[in-house]
């Protein structure tokens, strides 16, 4: 998914120096985005005073939304560079296309990621025909600076590695958990699962106490270290934590988000992370004269503009503002 902002900020991301070494419980309150005329999600990444979990650097849930007689998501061909996106459904379909050739329908609990590298565009939407729900998710992870410049490549996998006990099963989508690997191409080291919770389960999930990590709520009513998280917000997590109390008081939906403190400085203008400011000027260029981000075919519309850049310089800083 694309941030569809007319007036596109730049964020600071990445570096070590504000990472919470120790456990936290901060409560990150979404803000609403509108994507397209009648569209609305909810952004948690980056947030105000939170820019990265890990690697993990976008985070928007949107939905339920009742689709039935709407065209439901449309996000015309849009670039990327630089990062992975990770498309994740509770309910619903969506149309994936990009500029490899990529034609692919994403069902729930199936793991759509399009690694960007230097250079890739695509596109999004329901199908015509379509489920009466759309609930999900849509993130984006930092490529590290070795890996940045990779050949653009999309996967897709619908069965995924799960971890269950009683009263909870998670499913991997992308990393590692409790000894089971995502199937999915990682850069590095990251979690992300999806965690469904039967009402009434108490459980702990085993954590790596080098990771930081945050939650997000899709649904439901569950409390997370014993702090209640409404679907639609994050609880980030900090570091240190070798296990994770969960408690539902009905069935829940969360994911949980984590991984390796990023150790680089990042500037994420628009759909772009780069380093310096150069680059993101060369990608806005690029993609206004139609070069190096390739074409989405069989998309029925015209593709997205770029945003005008900033008028103060764009420079990589820390992980909070």
């Amino acid at each position: 998914m694309s941030n569809l902002e007319r007036e596109a900020a730049p964020s600071l991301c990445g570096g070590r120096g504000f990472v919470v070494a120790e456990p936290v419980r901060e409560l990150l309150s979404p803000r609403h985005v509108k994507l397209g005329e009648s569209s609305e999600v909810r952004r948690l990444l980056p947030n105000l005073g939170r820019r990265m979990v890990g690697a993990w650097c976008f985070v928007d849930h949107y939905g339920p939304d009742d689709i039935a007689d709407e065209p439901g998501m449309q996000v015309p061909p849009h670039p990327h560079m630089g990062l992975q996106t990770v498309s994740w459904l509770h309910e619903g379909e969506v149309l994936h296309r990009d500029s490899t050739g990529s034609l692919q329908t994403i069902r729930p609990r199936e793991l759509g990621l399009m690694t960007s590298g230097r250079a890739i565009s695509h596109s999004e939407e329901s199908p015509r025909s379509h489920a009466r729900f759309l609930h999900g998710a849509q993130l984006w992870v930092a490529l590290p600076d070795g890996h940045r410049h990779t050949d653009p490549r999309f996967e897709h996998h619908d069965d995924l590695p799960v971890v269950t006990a009683p009263g909870i099963k998670a499913t991997l989508i992308l990393g590692d958990l409790d000894g089971a690997t995502s199937p999915g191409t990682a850069y590095t080291p990251i979690t992300g699962a999806d965690l469904t919770l039967t009402r009434g389960a108490d459980v702990r999930l085993p954590l790596e106490p080098d990771f930081e990590y945050a939650v997000l709520s899709m649904s439901g009513e569950a409390h997370v270290d014993g702090v209640p998280v409404l679907p639609g917000s994050m609880l980030y997590l900090g570091c240190g934590r070798s296990e994770l109390p969960l408690r539902a008081e009905s069935d829940a939906g969360l994911m949980l988000l984590g991984g390796e403190p990023f150790e680089e400085e990042l500037i994420m203008f628009w759909n772009w992370i780069g380093r310096t400011q150069e680059e993101i000027v060369q990608a806005r260029q690029d993609w206004t004269e139609g070069s190096r981000f390739g074409e989405v075919k069989g998309y029925d519309g015209a593709p997205l503009p770029a945003p005008e850049l900033p008028p103060v310089p764009l420079k990589p800083r820390g992980r909070v503002r």
